[in-house]
């Protein structure tokens, strides 16, 4: 597998996604079997998961909440190219589809599933940090949630880790909220 390095938003939200499907998040396991953590992965062209993929890609989640949630930039880097080079090789300069040259960082071809989940998310965080700063690490602006993300963005406003779940909640809130106060 071949891994872009300057496509960090996908990665990111490959991040964001699993982190997002923790009990901490939802309130229950949202990464229950094999079919979750295809559809998650659905964007990169990766061998089908068993349910031992599925157990290490939880513990996987903790480490990219720890960098998301970590107190500086240097623990944020330590923590995701510990991540990146969990499968990856010395990066390599080949040709995209479009015929430019485009940087990026290899697996080992008898790499884990984990491993390369991993390698996608630790450059794609490195990517973020390198290109947006560690500031686009954030918890959620939801009250209750206790999830974390990577604001990938290009303007870098997003406030909350599932914006249909959480932002759509918060404005069903604001909203009943000033549906009480034209009824006063």
């Amino acid at each position: 597998m071949l891994i872009p390095i300057a496509d960090y938003a996908a990665g990111a939200e490959v991040a964001n996604g699993l982190v997002g499907t923790s009990p901490e998040v939802r309130g229950a396991e949202a990464l229950s079997g094999p079919a979750d953590l295809a559809g998650l992965l659905a964007a990169y062209d990766l061998r089908t998961p068993t349910a031992a993929d599925v157990e290490q890609v939880r513990l996987l989640r903790r480490e990219v909440r720890a960098v998301m949630e970590a107190d500086t930039e240097e623990r944020a880097v330590e923590g995701a190219a510990l991540m990146a080079g969990h499968t990856g090789l010395s990066p390599v300069l080949r040709r995209d589809p479009s015929g430019r040259w485009q940087w990026y960082v290899p697996t080992a071809r008898d790499a884990s599933l984990v491993g390369e989940v991993a390698a996608v998310v630790g450059v794609a965080l490195l990517g973020l940090v390198r290109a947006l700063g560690h500031e686009r690490f954030r918890a959620c602006a939801a009250p209750g949630c206790g999830g974390v993300f990577a604001d990938a963005s290009r303007a870098g406003r997003r406030r909350y880790c599932m914006p249909e779940r959480c932002g759509n909640r918060m404005n069903v809130a604001n909203h009943r909220a000033r549906r009480r106060e034209e009824v006063r």
